[in-house]
């Protein structure tokens, strides 16, 4: 038998870039993936002939540079090109747009209120602010509050070392903005309807809570902390699409003398007197290793491929009340042409970025309560962008593809999910689309379009939900995915966690991945092979 010193579950980008810096540090490691391709959700696949999607995560920000530069991402083919602003179009035919360059941005804010104009450099210094106190944490992994161990204190006191820099009014503005709502926050700043509208969308996407919710404000900042080339809170398109994300660290993995298996899906991670020793795969093949690690959420983890004979009650329980409800769907457009719209003057480069087509906090809350009641929107916040203008490698000469992120779309609807249903959910947001691009459906060749069903069945996410589980303040730190169990150590001796359900969370982070390996390095005694020490200051 071919025993492995570590098996990671599932090929994801989380998982691969656990993998990765594993096998770095010299141990024989093999990656399992029940699909016949790599990366998860984040992948690049041709569903129609010519046509590349980035089937699920569309654009990327949050992928943390030194896991980028520690495996050598670039030298393996990884290149992300910054997008250039982004737009939200009203419905009496004008726009809003929030240019790359801050001069330009902030004059279009003004054209809408003055007063909005400085407020905004308020707001952009706010966020900037609390951006860079939460990105220290990002790659640390969360201290244990009960713990008397040395390394949980000494975690505490570099919290709390950070904190004691705030002033008494910066600590009580923090734990305000973790309870917000984003509409409460942004009020706090503007005024104009369409550029309330604008900022909230970051705060909803990939969640199941509207615009009034509390702890929306958060879900904008873990939005906001991610950067491109160094500019914080950019975004930027992986050109072949964001499956040349998880391709290069695949490669970064082989490199090292990794190893990937895919169509081998695991049933059961096999536990012997307390300790994780393997997994079974669906084809009755049993696989052994002395470390086991899950890139699945905390919901399939241990509900799914654990025996729940293993399990703790209490853990047990903690599993089935983990909140991670699915409020997203996915539609891939192929077009035989660039789409118009008519709102935006000739050659604007609004079109390079997000465009957006909701421009009240009213119109976002009316959605919002149709998913509350299992329907998906008539009136759909949508976040579209097309990627083949940076990069025209994904579709033929002279053709685009679209990438349409969508709420809010629920897990279930009356009589359940069919075919009919799903084509339905994406004739409203094709129409939504429509109300400001005229020729936009006579460009149309081919739609791909996902509800949380099929995100769930094709990837593995329960309920279709992005992050692997809610960003709720409840849900993150120490608390993410439960108490006792934040620091990427499952309940049995030997078996770790890597996924976004743990500690930072969703989005195409890597970090949870990188932190999750620097923990089995150290019960492994193996040294550290994670970018640096992030135990220092």
């Amino acid at each position: 038998m071919n025993k492995y010193d570590a098996i990671v579950i599932g090929a994801g980008h989380n998982g691969l870039t656990n993998a990765a810096f594993l096998a770095k540090a010299g141990l024989k490691v093999l990656v399992l993936e029940k699909n016949d391709y790599i990366g998860g959700a984040t992948v690049s696949r041709e569903l129609q002939e010519g046509w590349k999607y980035s089937n699920c995560s569309y654009v990327c920000s949050l992928f943390r540079p030194e896991i980028y530069q520690s495996l050598e991402l670039g030298r393996h083919g990884l290149e992300v090109v910054p997008l250039q602003g982004s737009t939200t179009f009203k419905q009496n035919g004008d726009y809003f747009g929030s240019y790359h360059q801050s001069a330009v941005r902030r004059r279009e804010i003004a054209r809408h209120s003055k007063r909005d104009a400085d407020a905004s450099i308020r707001f952009d210094a706010d966020l900037m602010k609390w951006c860079r106190l939460i990105r220290g944490f990002l790659l640390r992994t969360p201290p244990d509050p009960v713990s008397f161990k040395m390394r949980d204190a000494m975690e505490f006191a570099y919290l709390l070392k950070k904190f004691y820099s705030l002033s008494e009014s910066q600590i009580y503005e923090f734990i305000r903005f973790f309870t917000m709502s984003i509409a409460e926050y942004l009020e706090e700043y503007f005024e104009s309807d369409v550029i309330l509208a604008h900022f909230s969308g970051g705060s909803i996407i990939g969640t199941g809570l509207g615009v009034y919710s509390p702890g929306t404000a958060y879900v904008l900042l873990h939005h906001a902390m991610g950067d491109v080339d160094g500019n914080v809170g950019s975004w930027g398109f992986a050109r072949g699409g964001m499956g040349s994300v998880s391709k290069a660290i695949a490669s970064s993995f082989l490199a090292f003398g990794g190893e990937i298996r895919t169509q081998a899906e695991v049933e059961k991670i096999v536990v012997s007197g307390r300790k994780a020793t393997g997994v079974l795969l669906s084809s009755g093949e049993e696989v052994s290793a002395k470390t086991i690690v899950s890139n699945l959420d905390a919901k399939r983890t241990f509900l799914k491929v654990m025996d729940r004979k293993d399990l703790p009650a209490a853990l047990i329980h903690r599993a089935e009340n983990f909140k991670i409800r699915g409020s997203s769907g996915k539609l891939n457009i192929a077009l035989d042409g660039m789409p118009d719209f008519p709102s935006l003057p000739k050659g604007s480069p609004l079109t390079l970025g997000h465009m957006h087509f909701t421009d009240t906090l009213e119109r976002l809350e009316r959605a919002y309560d149709d998913w509350k009641d299992d329907r998906w929107s008539q009136d759909p916040y949508v976040d579209a962008v097309i990627p083949t203008q940076y990069d025209p490698s994904m579709s033929p000469p002279g053709k685009h593809m679209m990438s349409v992120f969508v709420q809010y779309c629920p897990v279930a609807v009356e009589g359940g999910w069919n075919n009919e249903k799903r084509d339905e959910f994406g004739a409203a947001v094709i129409d939504q689309i429509a109300r400001y691009s005229p020729n936009f459906k006579d460009l149309i060749v081919h739609a791909e379009v996902r509800t949380p069903k099929e995100i769930e069945a094709e990837v593995g996410l329960t309920e279709g939900n992005i992050f692997q589980g809610e960003l709720t303040l409840d849900q993150l730190m120490f608390n993410r995915p439960f108490p006792g169990y934040a620091q990427y150590r499952g309940p049995v001796k030997n078996m770790y966690m890597c996924s976004s359900s743990n500690h930072p969370g969703g989005g195409v982070m890597g970090a949870p991945g990188a932190n999750a390996a620097r923990e089995i390095l150290l019960d492994l005694g193996k040294p550290d092979s994670t970018p640096g020490d992030f135990g220092d200051d």
